[in-house]
């Protein structure tokens, strides 16, 4: 009985530790499961002008290779059918390891027929792009990850260095200004731009249709 006694005393800091280990290993999955949501991209800036107001809060869409922020403007009315929003998630870009660093980013880029693409900043232009492997793997595909707290601000490369670039009324692309230069040499010195923040935020979930 003392042998079994001493024997279970023995094993309690085990058994403790072996407990603690599994309830941070759910506490980490919990803490990482947004990852894995499909969520859409808000621009937050707080540049309190005209151009911050314009820009802030818009939603990030895909069209044509590129990703835009969907600004609602009275000069501008032309929204494109081919507007995709923004929904993706982390996932690992295939042969890379990054660590903690992050991961890949994809999105859908329809609903139907659903299809992802790999979101990337052309290493050339610094825009922010979309498409399959073979088109992005030669330009800056990752590390993608969120900054700590409660906003999930997207980093790129272990940074925040995005941008919006105007192309004309209600018109904005996302760029990333990877050389913290304000994007020198790579636009026109003339053209409109602003730093804004992208924070993900989990999309709405829809009403299944009686077929599903």
């Amino acid at each position: 009985m003392v042998l079994g006694i001493l024997t279970a005393i023995a094993a309690c800091p085990a058994i403790i530790g072996t407990t603690e280990a599994v309830r941070q290993g759910q506490r980490q999955s919990a803490k990482e499961k947004h990852r894995g949501l499909k969520t859409k991209l808000i621009v937050n800036c707080s540049t309190a002008s005209r151009t911050g107001k314009e820009v802030d809060g818009c939603e990030v869409v895909l069209s044509n290779d590129k990703l835009y922020l969907a600004v609602a403007s009275p000069e501008y009315e032309d929204v494109s059918e081919d507007d995709h929003p923004f929904a993706g998630y982390f996932l690992p870009y295939p042969d890379q390891n990054w660590g903690r660093q992050g991961e890949g980013l994809v999105s859908t880029i329809s609903d139907d027929p659903p299809q992802l693409n790999w979101i990337y900043v052309d290493r050339d232009t610094h825009e922010v792009k979309y498409g399959n492997r073979e088109v992005s793997e030669s330009h800056v595909i990752g590390p993608w990850d969120v900054t700590k707290g409660p906003d999930k601000r997207v980093t790129l490369e272990g940074w925040e260095g995005f941008m919006a670039v105007k192309y004309g009324p209600g018109e904005w692309a996302l760029y990333f200004d990877r050389d913290d230069d304000g994007l020198a040499g790579i636009i026109d010195p003339e053209m409109e731009t602003i730093e804004v923040v992208l924070v993900r935020r989990e999309r709405k979930q829809e009403k299944p249709h009686d077929d599903e």
